[in-house]
């Protein structure tokens, strides 16, 4: 059975309802979990490993997370968001546990890491599916970006965590194993919520998905899977290397620039969550691929704990603007039907740009250090930002515009059933046409 995603008959009601604000404790969760793995590159460091092999243990689980992702989008469309999210917490719950018995460079730590990335990866896909389709088209943006706000205060609670212990624990054995054993337990509680948040969906029978590199030819998001990209790469120089820049220039920690990050990125969040209506989507990625570009340079000159403001209130900013335009034009290229493949699509372009840059940039720094890796960073960003530029500029953005599914000529009637039609002309090739579907 498939668990319908339902949106109020009332367009104009609150979408801060009692769902959402569960979502939201459950991204604060999952994020917090997230952040305290922030420090992985010690924790490979501690087994032995270099910059190069914290690179290619986060390629490998990024590999797997990609792997996942090809029928992922199937599953969701197909079984339903309820049983893949259960099923994805299972699966980073698993991957944490084995960090925990993971006391050597070995087949495990890899195991652990493709489980770790594909679990966390399919639980932020599935929470963006569910999210989404909850409220009406014209506030999709908005509601992705204002749930997205959670993930800043997971951060900033995950990193300030993760700064006490490795100030109060000595022993590096006793460190880690406190450390993963707290993101087992977020993972744990996270499901508790999940279980909670998707209890009495309405279900029907599973409907067929076509293969997703069907989908993703004929529904193309176009040039925003570069910025997808961009923001994997920003996410291999904040999260896996920072850490490791910091104590190399013997900066306490990386607590003050993840808490300005997620400060700047929750004010701007909430502050810029009409923007994509106002002035359009595309030029609100302009804007955040700018203020990613200035971060990094500005990352070059820091020194202490307290220089890491500037370049953290940058990034926080860049993070805010993209993440819920790029997820909104890249899922909402797709039909409701199949927003499960089309969500899973764009994250997996985020993903690529994680795996592809995280071994590139490792080489960097232990070849030319890490000013080079900024350098390097910033040069991408910026390249992209001139090209998505060009080739988006005379394009009308209408944020909220429903896909041609979205409000079917027609679709009287069979609203009221939620019917199908089914998919077998639907093929690539043909002509988009109308399908009749339930509401979103």
């Amino acid at each position: 059975m498939t668990t319908i995603p339902t949106v109020p008959a009332d367009a104009d009601r609150t979408i801060y309802n009692r769902a959402f604000w569960v979502a939201y404790a459950a991204n604060v969760m999952l994020v917090m979990g997230n952040a305290l793995t922030f420090r992985f590159a010690e924790f490979v460091q501690f087994l032995g490993g270099t910059e190069s092999v914290t690179g290619e243990i986060v390629r490998v689980g990024l590999l797997g997370s990609l792997v996942v992702r090809l029928v992922l989008g199937q599953a969701i469309d197909g079984l339903g968001v309820r049983r893949v999210w259960t099923a994805s917490t299972l699966c980073f719950v698993a991957g944490c546990a084995l960090f925990i018995w993971s006391d050597r460079l070995g087949p495990l730590i890899y195991i652990a890491r493709i489980l770790f990335t594909a679990g966390m990866s399919s639980m932020f896909a599935c929470s963006i599916y569910h999210i989404q389709n909850q409220v009406p088209p014209y506030r999709r943006t908005e509601v992705i970006g204002s749930l997205g706000s959670s993930g800043f205060v997971g951060m900033v609670a995950g990193t300030q965590l993760g700064d006490l212990l490795f100030y109060a624990v000595a022993d590096r054995t006793r460190l880690f194993a406190i450390l993963f054993c707290c993101t087992v337990a977020l993972g744990i509680g996270y499901f508790v919520l999940v279980e909670r948040l998707t209890r009495g969906e309405r279900r029907r029978t599973p409907v067929l998905s076509p293969a997703i590199h069907r989908l993703a030819f004929r529904y193309w998001p176009g040039p925003v899977v570069l910025v997808a990209l961009t923001m994997g790469a920003s996410f291999t120089v904040t999260t896996a290397f920072l850490t490791r820049y910091a104590t190399a220039h013997g900066i306490r920690g990386i607590g003050a620039f993840f808490a300005g990050y997620a400060v700047s990125a929750f004010v701007f969040r909430w502050v810029s969550r009409t923007w994509s209506t106002a002035i359009g989507r595309h030029r609100v990625i302009l804007l955040g691929l700018l203020g990613h570009t200035a971060g990094f340079l500005l990352l070059i000159t820091v020194k202490s704990d307290w220089g890491f403001v500037l370049p953290s209130l940058c990034n926080g900013f860049g993070h805010a603007l993209l993440f819920p335009c790029v997820i909104s034009l890249g899922a909402g290229a797709f039909p409701p039907q199949y927003r499960g493949t089309g969500t899973t699509v764009i994250l997996a372009f985020v993903d690529l740009g994680t795996m592809v840059s995280a071994p590139l940039l490792g080489r960097i720094i232990e070849t030319d250090g890490f000013t080079r890796m900024y350098l390097a960073a910033a040069a991408f960003t910026s390249s992209i930002l001139i090209v998505y530029g060009a080739l988006t500029l005379r394009v009308r953005d209408l944020d909220g515009t429903p896909h041609p599914s979205d409000e079917p000529d027609g679709a009287s009637a069979h609203e009221d059933d939620g019917d199908v039609v089914p998919m077998g002309d639907r093929v690539p090739g043909c002509a988009p046409e109308p399908v009749t579907c339930h509401r979103v």
